[in-house]
């Protein structure tokens, strides 16, 4: 999918809205004696914001900044316990209350965030042996079996030969990614890729450029006209040439042609690196991720990404590849030289999520888990689809965006809150100006009447917000090849009944 067409209606009004924010921002400035058109700088300091910046930031932004930057007082679950807040001049105090509401914000997929999770045993008993933290690098004495062990299950669940761990998620590519390119390579990178992997492909050295959001024939284009003109000036042949692109996006809720972008990198001879951050443990009937959702062999995608904080409910992420990529990466990252090791006890919460999403601990856990979160994201779209919004992102991904386009609209966040319901709302300047959204984020915690009621909350206000840009229908789910009976199985058992009742003739 590309990205979405917006009607010529939708985009006027938005613009006029954006409009009539900018001139009564600027006659605020003008007019107002008691605060400041902008923010002070010391004498002799040059300014920490430009014009813009600082207008935005002081009279859009602050408008609505009440619907970010909440705090919570519980663990992620399907339901949370969130710090209530009041204004006090620019700024926000808490009131030392709180508010008990349904969590479609969190990526806590497969529910491993929980208080009551399946992995709290052995997560509680490698804290006694271990302690919080090794206080050092993994080059120095930041190293124990645990680190070793996670990377070798993580190597063994995606059938390659060795991964490497990383502290942080945002680090794991922005530090990961200049350890495989430099000056003289080239980067292609899809325009909606994350901010981690924007930072990870400047740092590197290498040339960058872009191709439009899972578009195959500007994907080629770009390669194509790379190799013909070279590098820049030289003209030589570049070094390599790195394709970037994530498994599912997570603005989006997309996933990527991955078989046609591989036969792709075969053709013309270059290397695939995918994010596998949302995707890993939420997509493939065994939450494998991308490749196993789409058929394609781990080996020939070169590098796999990937990040423990979403379905497995703890922090850092890892490089999976070649054993020789991955001792070439260890000797030369500064994650594992300089940087601080991943906690042994969030360390082990990865390990027994691995184990029980793979059926080792000896239950079905796993399974039942991986397909709630694929039943749910299907329940959850189909209820938005119907109900007329402008829902966009593939079937089975646990990311539901929903497009809201007007800045006003934003204010579905605190409209839903007072309704107990925490959602996740993105404006300009993490989208582009005209596609405002609300992002809903799908767990195997959650339950249809949860989810229900999500829904029950939207259809009160699509109208009253002005956000329902479809028309109401009844849209069937496709079959899913993550289901308990399996698209071919639930086929075959049509396909036995029609054969064994005679057809009718008219």
């Amino acid at each position: 999918m590309h990205e979405p067409q917006v009607s010529l209606h939708t985009a006027l009004f938005t613009y006029i809205a954006y409009g009539v924010l900018f001139c009564f921002g600027h006659l605020r400035d003008f007019f107002s004696s008691f605060m400041p058109s902008k923010s002070t700088t010391p004498k002799g300091y040059a300014p920490l914001l430009r014009d813009f910046e600082d207008f935005y930031t002081r009279r859009l932004f602050h408008r609505v900044s009440d619907m970010w930057n909440r705090p919570i007082s519980s663990c992620p679950g399907a339901w949370i316990d969130v710090m209530e807040r009041r204004r006090v001049g620019k700024k926000f105090e808490l009131t030392g209350t709180t508010r008990r509401c349904f969590n479609i914000g969190s990526y806590n997929y497969l529910g491993f965030g929980d208080p009551d999770s399946p992995t709290k045993g052995e997560v509680m008993a490698s804290l006694e042996q271990f302690g919080t933290g090794t206080a050092a690098s993994r080059n120095s004495v930041g190293s124990t079996t645990l680190h070793r062990d996670l990377e070798l299950i993580v190597a063994r669940f995606l059938n390659k030969e060795d991964s490497m761990i990383f502290g942080m998620g945002f680090a794991t590519n922005s530090c990961g990614i200049p350890s495989l390119i430099g000056k003289g390579g080239l980067i292609i990178s899809d325009a909606t890729n994350h901010a981690s992997m924007v930072v990870g492909a400047r740092s590197s050295g290498a040339s960058i450029k872009v191709f439009k959001h899972n578009d195959l024939e500007d994907l080629e284009a770009v390669i194509r006209r790379s190799i013909i003109d070279g590098q820049p000036r030289s003209r030589r042949p570049w070094k390599k040439i790195l394709i970037m692109i994530e498994g599912i996006y997570s603005m989006e809720g997309e996933v990527p042609p991955l078989k046609a972008i591989v036969e792709l990198k075969k053709k013309y001879g270059c290397y695939l690196y995918v994010d596998e951050a949302h995707s890993i443990g939420a997509l493939g009937p065994n939450g494998r991720g991308i490749c196993e959702h789409a058929g394609v062999n781990t080996a020939d995608v070169d590098i796999l990404m990937g990040t423990f904080t979403k379905a497995f409910g703890s922090v850092g992420g890892y490089i999976a590849g070649s054993k020789e990529l991955i001792n070439y990466i260890k000797s030369v990252s500064a994650a594992y030289l300089a940087g601080a090791s991943m906690s042994p006890p969030a360390i082990q919460q990865c390990i027994s999520a691995f184990k029980i999403m793979m059926g080792e601990d000896g239950t079905d856990i796993g399974r039942k888990k991986l397909s709630a979160l694929h039943e749910n994201a299907n329940f959850l779209r189909k209820g938005l689809i119907d109900m007329g919004l402008h829902v966009i992102g593939d079937w089975d991904s646990p990311i539901c965006p929903v497009l809201i386009y007007g800045p006003g609209r934003l204010t579905v966040s605190r409209n839903l809150l007072a309704r107990n319901i925490a959602i996740v709302v993105v404006g300009y300047p993490a989208t582009p100006l005209l596609l405002c959204r609300t992002r809903f984020c799908v767990s195997a915690a959650h339950t249809k009447e949860d989810l229900q009621y999500l829904l029950d909350q939207l259809n009160d206000l699509a109208d009253t917000m002005g956000f329902r840009f479809g028309k109401r229908q009844n849209v069937e789910i496709p079959f899913s090849k993550y289901s308990t009976a399996s698209a071919s199985s639930v086929r075959g058992e049509i396909e036995h009944k029609e054969a064994k009742e005679p057809k009718k003739l008219v």
